[in-house]
């Protein structure tokens, strides 16, 4: 197999590379998070220009028809930025959701970047993003449901123009759609993002998707989201690794930096095993997702279940390399542990990733 990118895949790279660079890079996700994680219009706006909004949306409703592993190239850019801004709700999330449901009228202001759209799944009670934690219930109202229950982490939630929520009917799991949702906006631990709480009472909302019990078909939703959650972490620690290697560099102690002590090399050459390992099971997920692989549900497992335990060693030792200043806000760490860790909760937890991997791998025997 082959595991590097194609020329198109490094342009693309550049391309975001640059852009981020050009628009402020360090300065425009400083100035995002003084604003509580906005990322200005202005800038979302020339994105959407450029084609990254409707990266996954095929070319007939708008989009540039790309893939997953188009997409991890996106993403792990904007992770080694700590970029804020609703690429991921919008362009990943309500994309993917869009996609598989079959709800092709949603795709074209997607991916013009006209509209907003975010994903609200998770539930208190559970690290398993599905399954019984999932209480929120659609009751019909003529020809449309009536939605009673309460998302609390949902991405870009109070500025979205449309959410997809996915609630418990008579059939089982189901996805609909909640117009202006205008859900509250609450703290998070990533200061990038804006994080929201999703009050539903009563709410008109519109079923989308195939009829019936949706739930296999959100689980595949669910694992493409968290192979673009896993590459965005990976650009962190890359980025977390590449800072403390710099420091390393410079910083003196005992009339010789510290990078030539064997703790820290020792710490760094760890950082890197873990990151290289992360990247790849990352990309791999990609393909598999992308060629739907038999085993393309058992890699985005493996990632998720992965990549975030080693982005929260990664990202918490870019800090002790740093000392004292490592959670300061005069350097970036923080910013990246920050997203590693709450990357690793968001849509499962890596715990019962690797469950749910066993569980396919040791469930025969």
């Amino acid at each position: 197999m082959d595991f590097t990118f194609s020329p198109e895949q490094d342009a693309l790279r550049e391309a975001v590379r640059s852009f981020i660079e050009r628009e402020g890079g360090r300065d425009l996700v400083r100035w995002a998070v003084d604003d509580e994680g906005r990322l200005p219009d202005p800038v979302w706006d020339q994105m959407a220009a450029l084609g990254w909004a409707g990266l996954l949306v095929p070319g007939e409703q708008g989009g540039t028809g790309l893939g997953l592993v188009d997409l991890v190239v996106v993403q792990e850019e904007l992770g080694k930025a700590a970029f804020p801004g609703p690429f991921l709700s919008s362009a990943v999330q309500a994309t993917l959701a869009a996609l598989r449901l079959g709800a092709k009228d949603l795709l074209p202001s997607l991916a013009a970047g006209t509209t907003r759209g975010t994903f609200a799944l998770e539930e208190l009670g559970s690290a398993e993003p599905l399954g019984q934690s999932i209480q929120t219930q659609a009751v019909p109202a003529g020809e449309r449901f009536l939605l009673d229950g309460r998302k609390p982490t949902v991405l870009d939630g109070d500025r979205a123009d449309w959410a997809l929520v996915v609630a418990r009917d008579q059939a089982g799991l189901g996805t609909y759609l909640v117009e202006r949702p205008a859900a509250e906006p609450v703290p998070g631990l990533d200061v990038t993002r804006r994080l929201t709480r999703l009050e539903l009472k009563q709410r008109p909302a519109t079923r989308v998707g195939p009829p019936g019990d949706q739930t296999d078909l959100i689980q595949r939703i669910v694992d493409d989201i968290a192979v673009a959650l896993c590459a965005e972490t990976v650009g962190a620690c890359e980025a977390a690794l590449a800072l403390a290697v710099e420091y390393a560099k410079v910083r003196v102690q005992f009339d010789r930096p510290i990078g030539t002590f064997q703790a820290i090399r020792h710490k760094i050459v760890d950082m890197l095993h873990k990151l290289e390992l992360a990247r790849v099971g990352t990309h791999y997920a990609a393909w598999t997702s992308d060629v739907d692989d038999p085993e393309r549900a058992a890699a985005a497992a493996m990632a998720k279940g992965f990549v975030g335990e080693a982005a929260n060693m990664i990202t918490a030792e870019s800090i002790q390399v740093h000392g004292g200043v490592g959670f300061t806000w005069d350097v970036d760490c923080h910013l990246y542990y920050r997203r590693a860790k709450q990357n690793d909760v968001l849509f499962g937890r890596g715990a019962w990733y690797r469950q749910r991997l066993a569980d396919m791998v040791l469930g025969a025997a």
